[in-house]
């Protein structure tokens, strides 16, 4: 009798000893505390074990319980800690730490790409926000967008990449070059392309590098959606009549391709004889002119039905939207006070 007792009284003794255990290593494991390295990236190296890797956050006061951290990840967690560049929140718990450390991450940047930018500003703020070494000029980075291979599958005809560089923000690691920079932003694009897109394509009896080139065109003639599917009906009344698109967009991305872009379009600018000059060409310019976003991709798609062929800005509302005529003698009046508010504005 005595035995079992004494049996019994270890195994409650045991029991409350395990569970105070238990309790004390969940509690550390799950407490947040505060540290004052929050603003900071913290390198792991490669080759590091996790008892170095936990003195170090020990020493930088993001783990302030080490026992227990060392103890939960030798009994409880076992997955291995990635080398990596991390931010740790403030408050931050160990188990959180962790968690992070497993996940092997890298130090990013954002990299925006605007809509209606063309291979020349992309290639410029590449060069700017991911220096890599050896050094990558600009022109090395025009040279990788001319990679046609990337979209012999969706686009066979075009010459280089302009327009299949989708404009959106993406998060890079630092350090990664501009060619996988490039490559990627071809792969948002053909992630973004809808099968039904080319059903719509057929039937308005375009090739997808056409109507990317109405995009880019879209893109840079309004800024407003709602709006846009008026001036894809413009762009495709004009192409339908053989007359002129004259879309001043394209003077512009003449400048950038020959050089001389000083961000004002000169009378050179406009009488070149040049294959993207929409002002003596009648149909489309060879390719895009910039890369357009879903929107105006949609709006090539899908105009509306219209008989509108010209637009002017409307200097009354002020907010970039156009007034859209289907006669000269409007579009004359409508460009008359154009001119008039572009006096006063001078």
């Amino acid at each position: 009798m005595k035995i079992a007792r004494w049996l019994a009284a270890f195994s409650l003794v045991a029991a409350l000893i395990l569970g105070g255990a238990v309790f004390w290593l969940d509690n550390a494991m799950n407490t947040q505390v505060t540290h004052n390295h929050h603003a900071e990236y913290i390198t792991i190296s490669k080759g590091k074990g996790a008892s170095q890797i936990l003195n170090t956050l020990t020493e930088q006061g993001i783990i302030q319980a080490p026992m227990a951290t060392k103890l939960y990840l030798r009994y409880y967690d076992q997955g291995t800690l990635q080398a990596g560049d991390y931010q740790f929140p403030s408050p931050i718990s160990p188990k959180e730490v962790i968690a992070r450390l497993k996940d092997g991450r890298k130090r990013t940047k954002a990299l925006v790409i605007p809509e209606g930018w063309t291979r020349f500003e992309i290639a410029k703020r590449l060069v700017a926000q991911f220096p890599v070494s050896p050094p990558v000029t600009e022109q090395e980075v025009l040279t990788m967008m001319e990679d046609v291979s990337l979209i012999k599958d969706i686009a066979p005809e075009a010459k280089n990449l302009e327009g299949y560089l989708y404009p959106t923000t993406y998060e890079i690691e630092l350090g990664t070059h501009p060619k996988s920079i490039v490559r990627r932003m071809v792969e948002q694009f053909k992630s973004i392309w809808k099968p039904e897109w080319d059903e719509l394509a057929q039937r308005l009896g375009r090739s997808r590098q056409e109507v990317i080139t109405i995009a880019s065109l879209i893109e840079n003639e309004s800024k407003i959606d709602t709006e846009r599917a008026l001036v894809s009906s413009v762009i495709y009344n004009r192409l339908r009549q053989r007359i002129p698109l004259g879309i001043d967009a394209t003077n512009v991305y003449i400048a950038k391709l020959l050089g001389r872009w000083d961000g004002i379009i000169h009378k050179s600018d406009v009488e070149v004889d040049h294959p993207y000059n929409t002002r003596k060409i009648t149909g489309l310019p060879p390719g895009p002119i910039s890369s357009a976003s879903r929107s105006a991709i949609e709006a090539a798609l899908e105009p509306a039905k219209t008989d509108f062929l010209y637009y002017v800005l409307n200097v009354d509302k002020g907010d970039g939207s156009h007034h859209f005529y289907a006669t000269a003698a409007g579009f004359a009046e409508g460009k008359r006070a154009y001119q008039r508010w572009l006096s006063q504005q001078r």
